[in-house]
């Protein structure tokens, strides 16, 4: 989850909405890539949930990584919530159910990124271990229960957690207990923004079955590949989904500010406090109509803040978020940017994108999104599958990449990165299905292994 943001001037019109996303326009030289992944926190002893509190709790390893880092703590009251890191831009946050994430800061090319992933995860390791915590990338927790969850003390979640059991049935899973790794683009135009919208919307499907990682719940093979992409499909239609008006003509920046207008919101924050005005929407807001806040009018960070809780399969702030991915093994991590970059960084790869799904129908692309959970790579759309998809995008991501001159100190470029997408590709399954062959083999039907073999 993104830090809350802190720009108290009020808006008077709807233009200064729109302007908000324009700012986020820039040249091609200034674009960057951005990933944020989050992993479950375990106790290497036992395997359960790691609370907040306590001596061995996520506060201490919080606590624990500020004096390591010295980054800036970020406080609600009295707790330590996550750490930001001045110079740089990364952020360290929590989700709700304890969920540890690094929002990376934006950097030119994905050897950065890797880095950055590197030094973080040795960074964790060396707090973590005396505490006797383990970290495990999966999009799902393959045995917590819903009750098993520790809750955080940030002020969103109390009242997000109230909200989403009336809006859906998953929405209380997808905050306790999935994880994901987003990558996050940028865009040099309106017309660049709507294009690679329009192509990472169509596609996002395709990287949900290259990273599907989610096949358990309570220890037990759920029946998909992505139970994490699932559940988004019964969180709160309201503000996730596939977005099918925005490959309708007139698309752009103020087609985006009037959905988000319509979206209910959950919170206003006033100093450190988080008012619960959920279900009425921006609009609402914008008339001065909150029963909670009679006649008071929004903020730019009230904006800022109201986008960061709408959740689409890509989300439209500054730049582009691609949701669709699960967490999984450390070495993917890298691959999932490298996989955007290499099909939004490059001019050739964007349009052979775009006349791949240009064609599409809101039907077909719904369907394809609805099916990868399940079917993964085996989902079809018109005479293709996702597994020819992903196999035409890697190698256009691969080519992209190339194009791009970006090397490493070895002389190496970024398209090694696509490398672990490539091996499951030429298997044939996705990561899900490696696990699921595990547990039906080597792990006698227990889901304990992946503790050891898959943690950070």
């Amino acid at each position: 989850m993104a830090r809350d943001q802190i720009d108290m001037t009020p808006i008077e019109t709807r233009d200064e909405l729109v302007a908000w996303f324009e700012a986020g326009n820039k040249p091609k030289a200034q674009f960057r890539v951005g990933t944020e992944h989050e992993k479950f926190v375990f106790t290497v002893d036992g395997h359960k949930p790691v609370p907040y509190a306590g001596p061995r709790g996520i506060r201490a390893l919080l606590e624990g990584m500020h004096g390591l880092l010295g980054w800036e703590p970020i406080m609600e009251g009295d707790n330590i919530i996550g750490m930001f890191d001045v110079t740089h831009g990364g952020a360290i946050s929590l989700e709700p159910g304890g969920q540890f994430e690094l929002s990376g800061a934006p950097v030119e090319n994905v050897h950065q990124t890797a880095s950055e992933l590197m030094a973080h995860l040795a960074q964790v390791r060396e707090v973590a271990k005396p505490l006797g915590i383990g970290f495990l990338g999966m999009g799902m927790t393959p045995n917590w229960s819903r009750a098993d969850m520790p809750t955080m003390p940030k002020g969103r979640y109390k009242i997000m957690t109230n909200y989403m059991p009336k809006v859906g049935k998953y929405g209380l899973d997808m905050m306790y207990r999935t994880c994901t790794v987003q990558a996050n683009l940028d865009f040099s135009s309106e017309a660049d923004m709507v294009k690679k919208l329009r192509v990472s919307l169509a596609l996002q499907p395709v990287a949900t079955a290259l990273f599907a990682n989610s096949p358990f719940t309570e220890g037990k093979p759920n029946g998909f590949l992505s139970f994490r992409s699932q559940i988004w499909t019964d969180t709160d239609n309201n503000r996730a989904g596939m977005l099918p008006w925005a490959f309708e003509d007139g698309m752009g920046f103020e087609r985006y500010t009037d959905y988000a207008l319509g979206v209910p919101m959950y919170f206003v924050k006033r100093g450190d406090s988080y008012i619960d005005v959920s279900g009425k929407s921006f609009k609402d807001f914008f008339a001065g109509k909150l029963d909670a806040l009679p006649g008071e009018r929004p903020t730019i960070s009230d904006w800022a803040n109201h986008l960061s809780t709408i959740f689409p399969e890509v989300r439209l702030k500054r730049y582009l978020e691609m949701r669709g991915a699960d967490g999984g093994p450390w070495r993917r991590l890298p691959s999932f940017s490298a996989y955007w970059v290499g099909l939004l960084y490059d001019d050739d790869a964007l349009n052979s994108c775009w006349d791949m799904v240009k064609g599409w129908s809101a039907e077909q692309r719904q369907k394809l999104r609805d099916d990868v959970p399940v079917r993964g790579f085996r989902a079809e759309i018109g005479n293709s599958n996702v597994l020819t998809l992903a196999q035409e995008t890697l190698r256009l991501a691969a080519r992209g990449l190339a194009r791009r001159k970006q090397f490493d100190r070895n002389g190496r470029d970024e398209t090694r990165y696509l490398r672990p997408l490539e091996e499951s590709v030429a298997r044939g399954i996705t990561p899900a299905e490696e696990l699921l062959e595990k547990y039906f083999n080597e792990w006698n039907s227990s889901v304990e292994p992946i503790f050891d073999e898959y943690a950070y």
